[in-house]
C-alpha cells in the first residue's frame, strides 16, 4: 500500500539499515511455529530483539491507542510511538507546536486521520507531504462515508467492508476524490473500518520493522472486531422506534450507518466542532426534534457543551445531554482509556440516553 499523495522516501540511513537487516534477519510470522495465535497486548518475542522498531508519529488520542497496541505487541518496550494530541483536545481545534512539526518531519512514518479532521494541522501535514514526508491519512483509504447523512442509511452496503473494498489503485486520484468538505472524517465509529485500519497501519509498518508489525496489525484489528460484538450486544438493548440521533455536530454518521439508527438532526452544522449554527437553524431542530420525539441530545467531552444544555431547556420535555467520547479518549479512571474501552463506554452511554 502506499502513502497518500506521495511516494514514500526514506532516508537514507533507514533504508540503508534495513536493507542490511533485510539480508539478516527472517522475522516472525503470524504465528508461532505450532501455529499459536498472536494475541493482541502479547509481545512476539523471538522477533522483537532483531526487529527495527520505526519511529511513529501519531495525530489523534484514538489512532494511538491502536497504533500503541500494534507497536506494543511487536517490538514491546523498544516501541516509538508519539501522540501529538493530548486527552481531552478536539482533534479539529488542535495546532502542533513546532517542537511536535519537528518530531513529525524525523519520523518514520506519520499516521494522520485525515480527511479535514485535523483541521489545525493540515498546512504542516501538507507540508511534511510536499516534502516527501511518509503521511498516512488512513480515513480516505476506508471508503468514507459523505457528510451530511441524516435521517437514514448511506444506501451502499457497509454491513461487509472487505479489505479488498478499500485497496488502491491509484492512491493519488483516490485521495484527490475524498475531498475533505465532502467525506466525513470520524470512521472510528464504525469498529470494522477500525479494524480495517489496525491492519493497514501494520501492513505499513512491517514494510521497515519486519513482519511482527503485520502480524500485530491482524492481531489489533482480531481485538477490535471481538470488542464489537460487544457493542452490538450493548446496543440491542435499544428498541429500533428508539434508535434516534441529535449530535452536537456530524460525527456519528458511521456509527448510525453500521448499527441502524437515525441521525435526524445535528446542532452545527457539518462534521466539525468549529462550524457555525443561527437561530433559524437552531429553532427548526428544536421542531423535528419535538415531532421526533427525541430523548437526548449527545455532545461530546472534548468540546463545551453550553449550547446543548440551552437547547435542551428549550424543548418542553426533559431531554438528557450526554456526553460521549467523540474525539478524544478518557483519561484514568474514565473507563474510556483505550479505543475498544471508548467505543464500550459510548455505546453503554447511548442506552442510557435513548432508554
Amino acid at each position: 500500500m502506499n502513502l497518500t499523495r506521495n511516494e514514500r522516501k526514506r532516508n537514507e540511513r533507514v533504508w540503508g539499515a534495513m536493507v542490511s537487516l533485510a539480508a539478516m534477519l527472517t522475522v516472525a510470522g503470524c504465528s508461532a511455529a505450532g501455529g499459536e495465535t498472536v494475541e493482541a497486548g502479547s509481545v512476539l518475542t523471538d522477533s522483537a530483539e532483531d526487529d527495527f522498531a520505526p519511529s511513529v508519529v501519531v495525530t489523534t488520542t484514538i489512532l494511538g491507542s491502536v497504533v500503541g497496541d500494534i507497536a506494543t505487541c511487536a517490538v514491546g518496550d523498544d516501541s516509538s510511538v508519539t501522540v501529538l494530541m493530548p486527552l481531552g483536545a478536539d482533534p479539529h481545534d488542535f495546532q502542533a507546536s513546532s517542537t511536535q512539526v519537528a518530531q513529525m518531519a524525523k519520523a518514520d512514518l506519520i499516521v494522520a486521520n485525515g480527511l479535514g479532521l485535523e483541521e489545525g494541522m493540515m498546512d504542516a501535514l501538507e507540508n511534511i507531504e510536499a516534502d516527501g514526508g511518509p503521511v498516512m491519512e488512513i480515513a480516505s483509504l476506508l471508503d468514507p462515508l459523505p457528510l451530511g447523512n441524516l435521517d437514514g442509511h448511506v444506501e451502499d452496503d457497509h454491513d461487509d467492508h472487505a479489505e479488498d473494498d478499500h485497496e488502491l489503485e491509484d492512491p493519488a486520484a483516490e485521495e484527490e476524490a475524498h475531498d475533505h468538505g465532502d467525506f466525513d472524517p470520524h470512521f472510528w465509529f464504525d469498529m470494522e473500518r477500525m479494524a480495517q485500519a489496525a491492519e493497514l497501519i501494520g501492513a505499513e509498518l512491517a514494510l521497515t520493522g519486519g513482519e511482527a508489525y503485520e502480524t500485530c496489525g491482524a492481531s489489533v484489528a482480531a481485538d477490535i472486531r471481538a470488542t464489537e460484538l460487544d457493542v452490538i450486544t450493548t446496543l440491542e438493548e435499544i428498541p429500533e422506534r428508539d434508535r434516534i440521533l441529535v449530535t452536537d455536530h456530524d460525527a456519528l454518521g458511521y456509527f448510525a450507518d453500521r448499527y441502524d439508527f437515525r441521525i435526524v438532526g445535528v446542532v452545527i452544522p457539518g462534521g466539525s466542532t468549529l462550524g457555525e449554527t443561527n437561530s433559524q437553524e437552531l429553532a427548526a431542530l428544536v421542531a423535528t426534534m419535538t415531532t421526533e420525539n427525541v430523548a437526548a441530545i449527545f455532545g461530546d467531552t472534548a468540546t463545551n457543551s453550553e449550547l446543548l444544555d440551552v437547547l435542551a431547556s428549550e424543548l418542553d420535555s426533559d431531554v438528557s445531554v450526554i456526553q460521549l467520547y467523540v474525539g478524544s479518549l478518557g483519561g484514568p479512571d474514565s473507563g474510556a482509556e483505550t479505543y475498544q474501552e471508548m467505543m464500550l463506554i459510548n455505546a453503554a452511554l447511548i442506552v442510557r440516553g435513548l432508554s
